[in-house]
C-alpha cells in the first residue's frame, strides 16, 4: 500500500543493507523517513519517525501572529506619541538654540568693536532671556550656557533615531499586515474544508501506521501562566479535530469546579468559558477527557467517576479493587495523586497501585463505558519514585523525578508485559509538574508545571513495510 501524497520508497531487493538516507521536511512540520532497508523475508522495509502537529499548535502559531501583530500595534502608538511630543520639544530647542546663537554672536561684536551695548534695546528683545546690562554679565551668563550646545546636538540626533525606529516599526507593521491580509484572503469554508480533508487523509496514514516507540519530547511550549501550582487541563482525546474546546481544573483535592474553554485561543485570553459543577469533589490531577466525557478520582476514595459534559450528569461510578486513595501511593509530588486516569490510542487506562502489589504502578485497562477492569499489569515499578506517567500505544512511560532534571526514566510495554530503562531528555521548565497526559489525537504531551500550562510535541519511531503489515 501507500500513503497519500507520502512518499514511499521501494529498495533493490539484492541489496541487503540500508539503500538511502534522506529527510522529508523538518521534524516540526511533519513526516520525516530517515532510512530503508530489505527484511530478512525479502520485504522492502522504512523506518519513519513521525511527529504530528496538532490543531493545539495552529491555534498556538494563530494566536503569536496575532500577539505579535498588536505588540507592533502598540508600540507603533508609543512612537508616535513619544514623537509628537519630541516634536514640540525639538522646537522650543531650536528657538533656544537661536536665541543662543545671536546671543553669541552679539557678544562677539560687541567684544571686538570695544563698542557700548544699547543695554535698553538688548534688554528689550531678550527679557524672557537675560537680565544682564553690560557685557562683561553677558559674557558670564554665555560660559553658563555653553555646555548645553553639545546636549542640543546630542537631542537632535536622538530625534533623527526616534524618526528611523519609528519607520522601521511602520515597515513592519504593514509586513505584518499583509501576511494577515494573505492569511484572510482565502474564503474560510473552503479552507476549513481542506484542513479537515488533509487531516482526515493523515489520521488514514497514521491509522496505517498503528503504533510507534517514544524517542524523543520536544522543548516546552507555554500556552498559559494561570491557576495555583498544582492542576490539571486538557482536550478531548477522541473527539474530530474540529473541537478544539480546552478543559481547566484549577487544584488538586476537594475541587468542583470544571472550566470549559471554547478553543485554545480563549483558553489563552482567559474568555467564552462555561463551568461545570461535579457532583462529587476530585482527587488529584490525573483526570481526562474522552469521547465527551471527564472521568477522574472521586475524592476520598477510589472511585473512578464518569461524568458527561452534554448532559452534566453522572453516567457510572465504580470502586477500583485495592487501589490506594488518600496519599496512600502517590507520585512523589503527593498531592492525592493516587489513581491517574490516562487515554492513548489502544483507549482508557488508570494508573495506581495497591497493598497486594507492594506499592508498585498498576496498569489497567478500562472500559470507559462501564468503567469495569479489563485486564491489569503490574509494572514492578514503586510509585512513589515516580514523578509522573503516561500512555503511548500501550507502553507507559514514567519519568524518574517531579523536578528539574527529570528524564523519561523508564518504559512498561503492555503487549509484552515486558519493562525497559530509558534516557530520554525532558526538559522540566519550572521545576515542578504536577501533571502529564499523552493526547493521541494531537500527538503532543499536557503538562501542569508550577502554575503553567505546557505542551510537548512527541516524536515516535515507527517501522513499516510495503505490504502494510507492521
Amino acid at each position: 500500500w501507500e500513503f497519500p501524497d507520502l512518499p514511499v520508497f521501494f529498495g533493490n531487493p539484492e541489496v541487503p543493507i540500508p539503500i538511502f538516507q534522506t529527510l522529508f521536511q523538518s521534524p516540526d512540520e511533519g513526516w520525516q523517513v530517515f532510512t530503508s532497508a530489505q527484511a530478512p523475508d525479502g520485504k522492502c522495509l522504512c523506518t519513519a519517525v513521525i511527529p504530528v502537529q496538532g490543531s493545539c499548535s495552529r491555534d498556538l502559531r494563530s494566536l503569536q501572529l496575532r500577539q505579535l501583530l498588536e505588540k507592533v500595534q502598540n508600540i507603533s502608538q508609543s512612537m508616535e506619541v513619544l514623537d509628537l511630543r519630541t516634536f514640540r520639544d525639538l522646537q522650543y530647542v531650536r528657538n533656544t538654540e537661536a536665541l543662543m546663537k545671536g546671543l553669541d554672536s552679539r557678544l562677539r561684536v560687541a567684544s571686538e568693536g570695544h563698542k557700548a551695548l544699547n543695554a535698553r534695546n538688548f534688554q528689550a528683545r531678550n527679557s524672557h532671556f537675560l537680565s544682564q546690562k553690560n557685557p562683561s554679565d553677558l559674557k558670564e551668563k554665555m560660559r553658563e550656557l555653553l555646555p548645553l550646545l553639545p546636549v542640543l546636538e546630542q537631542y537632535k540626533a536622538d530625534s533623527r533615531l526616534i524618526v528611523h525606529l519609528k519607520d522601521e516599526v511602520r515597515n513592519l507593521s504593514g509586513i505584518l499586515l499583509a501576511i494577515q491580509e494573505e492569511m484572510g484572503a482565502y474564503d474560510y469554508e473552503e479552507l476549513q474544508q481542506r484542513v479537515l480533508l488533509l487531516e482526515a487523509r493523515l489520521h488514514a496514514c497514521l491509522q496505517k501506521l498503528g503504533c510507534g516507540k517514544l524517542t524523543g519530547v520536544s522543548n516546552p511550549i507555554t500556552i498559559r501562566a494561570s491557576g495555583s501550582r498544582f492542576g490539571s487541563w486538557m482536550t478531548d482525546t477522541m473527539t474530530p479535530s474540529t473541537d478544539s474546546r480546552v478543559w481547566y481544573m484549577d487544584g488538586y483535592y476537594k475541587g468542583r469546579r470544571v472550566l470549559e474553554f471554547r478553543s485554545l485561543s480563549d483558553f489563552v485570553s482567559g474568555q467564552n468559558f462555561v463551568q461545570h459543577l461535579l457532583p462529587h469533589p476530585w482527587a488529584g490531577t490525573g483526570h481526562v477527557v474522552f469521547n465527551g466525557s471527564l472521568y477522574y478520582n472521586k475524592f476520598q476514595s477510589n472511585v473512578a467517576v464518569r461524568y458527561h459534559f452534554r448532559s452534566r450528569s453522572v453516567l457510572v461510578q465504580r470502586s477500583l479493587a485495592g487501589a490506594g486513595y488518600n496519599n496512600t501511593f502517590p507520585y512523589s509530588w503527593g498531592g492525592f495523586s493516587d489513581i491517574d486516569f490516562m487515554v492513548d490510542e489502544n483507549g482508557l487506562w488508570a494508573v495506581y497501585t495497591t497493598n497486594q502489589n507492594a506499592g508498585n504502578i498498576v496498569v489497567s485497562r478500562m472500559d470507559p463505558h462501564t468503567l469495569e477492569v479489563l485486564r491489569s499489569w503490574d509494572t514492578g515499578y514503586p510509585k512513589r519514585s515516580a514523578g509522573e506517567s503516561f500512555m503511548i500505544c500501550g507502553i507507559l512511560y514514567v519519568t524518574n523525578s517531579h523536578l528539574a532534571g527529570a528524564k523519561i526514566y523508564f518504559a512498561y510495554h503492555t503487549n509484552t508485559s515486558s519493562y525497559e530503562y530509558t534516557d530520554i531528555p525532558f526538559h522540566n521548565q519550572y521545576s515542578h509538574i504536577s501533571m502529564l497526559d499523552y493526547n493521541p489525537r494531537e500527538r503532543v504531551l499536557y503538562t501542569w508545571n508550577n502554575g503553567h500550562q505546557v505542551i510537548y510535541n512527541v516524536t515516535l519511531f515507527h517501522v513499516i513495510n510495503t505490504a502494510g503489515e507492521l
